[in-house]
């Protein structure tokens, strides 16, 4: 099979669905000889933030002068941005030789995409001799595929109500669910949490004698102004591109973890691991402008909290613009209505659409919640169209795209062509 091949192979496991639990992965590991056990990893989850907290990692290890793979999701456009290696995607010959020669035993086994994807990226971290690979979760942590690891440090972002179908509705039962992470003498970071979570964390850190961090220990926090300071470094007065305070938290997160875990003190390496971290991971979909005049801004917020950090920044500069557009998508296990309700007197016009996923909510059905709430929507059901009519017209304008990572991914598809 060649590249396209491979990939269509790899997209049909999609149709197997979500299969929790880590018999599957620890069979497939076996059977390619266990490349997961010669990496050492960072390992985080969460309900917000994972993906750009695992960038700022990578980011300051790059920099350090360490060779750095990068295993995230969901992919925006190239199947190739889950895996990285310093800043480059993983090769086209790689995917397609490793599908080759596994296809029988994936078949045979009933693997999902997000398994062989899991094993993928351990196989090519391990080919490449990777000097230290930073791991992000898919769904949840204990059953996730990529709990099979003995990390040199697990990070738990934040955690909110996402996957109650799966997780469970309480706060209390999602932190028990991504705290499975921590292993046995492990260091441990998390952010700024609630009580409860808090709880069950530290309760599982010290079942498993595991040391844990917090970031608020380590903060000083005035209006806007964010700082942290370290034994090893303190951090102020500092650069970073990705937009939003909230992503100061993140980047602080990474510095926590990056100089408590290993002998990395050098003002210099974090503040350019910070400063550089788009480049040095291509990381997407963060406070992203990917057009201007008119401005189309894309944000990755796929559930309330990320919502609603979005918003607060957002509503800092919407009044500069003539009109601003929501084009909003979601999943159908997210908390939809809830979303809804902060969308509500936010934007001048709303327009709905579809997600080409099996998991998306039906268009008829996410225009009925947004009708219980009396916000006026149109429903687009040609993406490419209401596009090409967007950057035609006022030059002012912004369209905001938000509610799903893979909303944010078809739009940047159909962007390459205009």
């Amino acid at each position: 099979m060649d590249i396209k091949q491979s990939l269509d192979k790899l997209f049909s496991l999609h149709n197997f669905g979500i299969k929790l639990g880590l018999d599957n992965i620890r069979a497939f590991l076996e059977h390619i000889s266990n490349p997961e056990k010669s990496l050492k990893t960072f390992h985080i989850a969460g309900s917000n933030g994972k993906g750009s907290t695992s960038a700022f990692i990578a980011s300051i290890l790059f920099e350090a002068g360490y060779k750095v793979g990068l295993y995230t999701s969901p992919h925006f456009v190239r199947f190739n941005e889950r895996i990285i290696i310093n800043g480059k995607y993983i090769e086209d010959e790689f995917v397609a030789g490793f599908i080759n020669r596994h296809n029988d035993y994936i078949d045979k086994h009933g693997l999902t995409f997000f398994e062989v994807t899991t094993a993928m990226a351990f196989e090519y971290f391990k080919e490449n001799k990777v000097d230290f690979a930073v791991i992000e979760t898919g769904l949840g942590g204990r059953l996730d595929a990529t709990n099979v690891l003995n990390p040199l440090a697990c990070i738990i972002t934040s955690i909110s109500l996402e996957h109650t179908n799966i997780l469970g509705d309480k706060i209390s039962q999602i932190a028990f669910e991504k705290g499975e992470i921590i292993k046995p003498h492990c260091k441990v970071f998390i952010g700024k949490l609630s009580d409860d979570a808090e709880a069950v964390i530290e309760k599982k850190c010290n079942e498993v004698k595991a040391k844990l961090f917090r970031l608020e220990d380590y903060l000083i926090e005035k209006n806007d102004i964010v700082e942290l300071y370290t034994e090893e470094i303190e951090l102020q007065d500092w650069e970073i591109p990705l937009k939003g305070k909230y992503q100061r938290y993140n980047a602080a997160l990474a510095v926590l973890t990056v100089t408590k875990t290993l002998d990395i003190d050098k003002p210099s390496v974090v503040y350019d691991g910070i400063k550089n971290v788009i480049q040095n991971t291509l990381i997407q979909g963060r406070y992203e402008y990917i057009r201007k005049q008119p401005f189309i801004l894309l944000d990755s917020a796929h559930n309330p909290d990320g919502l609603k950090v979005f918003l607060n920044e957002f509503r800092n500069e919407k009044n500069k613009y003539s009109k601003t557009l929501l084009l909003f998508s979601a999943l159908k296990d997210k908390d939809i209505d809830s979303m809804i309700k902060q969308l509500d007197n936010i934007f001048d016009e709303y327009y709905l659409t579809e997600i080409n996923y099996e998991r998306a909510e039906k268009l008829d059905d996410l225009k009925k919640r947004f009708d219980k709430f009396n916000i006026k929507t149109e429903t687009i059901t040609d993406k490419g169209k209401f596009i090409s009519n967007f950057l035609i017209g006022d030059k002012n304008n912004c369209l905001v795209v938000t509610g799903s990572m893979f909303l944010l991914g078809e739009i940047k598809s159909i962007l390459e062509e205009f």
